[in-house]
């Protein structure tokens, strides 16, 4: 029945109501709500009918101006008000297709304020549309003109039989007001949808301040004041709604990134939070190079998008390279096949020794070497998955005891080009198949390890977005030497500059997209968390001077974040004091601005981020002499 209600037509309603005569369909003859103001003191509050337009037009112009939604929906309120010399008004929004809630109050007599941008709460219940049965709620006036779409006009609310007006009149009497004449007008946007209600009170005469009917003359430019209103709200509540969504789109692409690795954590909803704390202390900065420095509601919404999309570009970087744990991990571990030489190593040794035993060897000298090479073997396969690990240094003798283990060989039988991908398959195919028995190296850097850097992965150097990245001849190698001789880490050079690459994505991903002008500079505050002030960084190797205030403020905010997570599960996370330290080196080497390394401690933002989202046992005494004193 509510459904059917909701969407029952204007004719019907009007004939459950036992009223078709409104101020919409009147043709000279005055409808049951303007009875009672034929003879009443119709004095006319236009004035000069040129001056009420001009002023109309200049209110339309107003109210398109006008950001704030607060300020915008007082203006409509006080605007009608002073239009029809009403002592009081109040100004309602549809909350969904079930009620209208109050939005303004004022009334000049009894010196009410409320709503807008007074900060004085609106404690009155919302208007119900609907009843409990799911019927039009016709009783209301205020619901009437939202559910029929036209302008109701009261002479007198107390005279009046149309509408319930007994919560007025409680109102009235706890006050000693007397709500007399009502201009109820409903607001409609430019797809003729109610969108709220404008309801005036007490209409005074210019010349005597009597209470009196509103004037009709005035009715067309009210209702005009009110269709100007409801497209200016409706236009706000557009964009409001685009925004929303916006930030829902970039917290859902943040979300994902953080949720495809444990690698990057919290990352995303952490940097922007730095980033706003810091830029923060800019702006309050009352002296040095950041006393000038301030950023407009536009540009701190500009630095909001930027944050939150500064590293967009993760989700064309595949896991298997974010999350590389060790050497051999492409998308599993291959240090599983090489267990698997090493066993069949391990049974050719056992083979061996055995049928020595049977041709009638002499077990005292067959079992010792035996037992010795399966040691070795054992020792060796040690080393090797001691290699796959990876670590912070792996020295020059590791390395050639490496490459001598990989080339003992082994006998595979079976051929390698059987189950296997198209792809694979097609890079086996630069080689000709061995033959069967093939004797391989235990470790071996194959033809088809090397995966070829394609036309879409290259990079030329005149590139329209001013990369100037150097760019590894392959996309992938997988070759096994080639991966365990890595000295640092787990990442081979190709692996590091695909994880870059996340970067490069991100700006050619947003300058892709159709920024509005307040928003034209979020990806040069999006794609410089990476760029050094030595011009060292990446990818357009830009120099301090070539980078925004914020921009140079999100490159510190993420190397803090990535220093201080605890949520990496390659990296123990590193206390505050040790964070502090590393970046105070590299500010010494001109690889983060030094001024906003300064205010970064000198405001207390690193410690004010610390208190929000380290765990406890990180923070630490910090001495920040060393990085604050001027060097001698």
């Amino acid at each position: 029945m509510l459904r059917q209600a909701q969407h029952e037509g204007l004719d019907g309603l009007l004939q459950r109501k036992g009223n078709t005569d409104t101020l919409a369909s009147r043709k000279g003859v005055p409808s049951q709500w303007e009875r009672g103001a034929m003879d009443t003191d119709t004095t006319s509050l236009t004035g000069d009918g040129a001056s009420a337009y001009r002023r109309l037009i200049d209110l339309g112009i107003a109210l398109s101006a006008e950001r704030d939604h607060a300020r915008l929906l007082e203006l409509i309120l006080l605007e009608a008000k002073a239009f029809t010399n009403a002592d009081a008004g109040t100004l309602y929004l549809k909350n969904g297709d079930t009620e209208l809630s109050f939005q303004i109050v004022r009334n000049d007599q009894l010196n009410i304020a409320m709503g807008g941008t007074t900060g004085a709460p609106i404690n009155f219940p919302p208007v119900k549309l609907f009843n409990e049965a799911g019927a039009p709620n016709m009783n209301n006036v205020a619901s009437c003109a939202a559910i029929t779409g036209e302008v109701i006009y009261i002479a007198d609310a107390y005279t009046s039989n149309e509408f319930d007006f007994s919560g007025t009149k409680r109102f009235d009497s706890s006050t000693g007001y007397r709500s007399q004449s009502f201009l109820t007008v409903p607001m409609k946007n430019h797809d003729g949808f109610v969108i709220g209600v404008m309801q005036l009170i007490n209409a005074k005469s210019p010349t005597t301040g009597e209470t009196i009917a509103f004037d009709r003359e005035i009715l067309p430019l009210v209702d005009a004041l009110a269709s100007q209103a409801a497209v200016s709200i409706d236009n706000q509540m557009l964009m409001e709604a685009q925004k929303q969504l916006l930030d829902a789109f970039i917290e859902l692409i943040a979300g994902a990134i953080d949720a495809k690795s444990p690698y990057t954590g919290g990352h995303c909803q952490r940097v922007p939070e730095l980033t706003k704390m810091l830029t923060r202390a800019a702006c309050d900065a009352k002296d040095g190079p950041f006393q000038e420095f301030d950023l407009t509601e536009a540009e701190w919404y500009e630095l909001h998008i930027a944050g939150g999309l500064h590293d967009c570009g993760k989700v064309t970087t595949p896991e298997y390279v974010v999350d590389k744990a060790t050497k051999l991990e492409t998308i599993y571990d291959r240090i599983h096949e090489v267990r698997t030489r090493f066993e069949v190593l391990k049974r050719d040794a056992e083979i061996n020794y055995l049928k020595a035993r049977l041709a009638g060897g002499d077990d005292a000298v067959l079992k010792p070497a035996y037992e010795a090479e399966i040691r070795a073997l054992d020792n060796d396969f040690a080393f090797i998955g001691e290699c796959n690990v990876g670590g912070e240094f792996m020295a020059p003798e590791k390395i050639e005891r490496m490459k001598k283990i990989a080339e003992r060989s082994w006998v595979r039988t079976l051929s390698d080009r059987i189950g296997i991908s198209f792809d694979e398959k097609k890079r086996k195919e630069r080689e000709p198949e061995a033959l069967l028995p093939h004797v391989a190296p235990l470790l071996e850097d194959r033809a088809d390890h090397i995966i070829e850097r394609e036309g879409h992965d290259l990079l030329p150097p005149d590139n329209k977005w001013g990369f100037k990245m150097k760019v590894p001849d392959k996309k992938f190698n997988l070759g096994e030497v080639y991966n365990l001789a890595i000295g640092r880490g787990t990442l081979t050079e190709e692996d590091r500059y695909k994880i870059n690459d996340h970067i490069v994505q991100t700006i050619i991903m947003l300058e892709a997209l159709p920024f509005p002008r307040h928003l034209r500079r979020v990806p040069e505050y999006a794609g410089g968390h990476h760029e050094k002030m030595d011009g060292t960084g990446y990818p357009r190797r830009l120099k301090k001077d070539d980078m925004s205030v914020p921009a140079r403020i999100m490159a510190i905010a993420d190397i803090f974040e990535a220093l201080t997570a605890a949520d990496r599960p390659y990296k123990a996370p590193k206390k505050l004091s040790e964070s502090i330290k590393i970046m105070g080196f590299m500010m010494k080497d001109q690889h983060i601005d030094p001024e906003l390394f300064k205010l970064f401690l000198e405001s207390g933002v690193y410690k004010q981020y610390a208190e929000k989202f380290l765990m406890p046992e990180q923070i630490d005494e910090v001495d920040l002499k060393p990085y604050l004193t001027p060097a001698a």
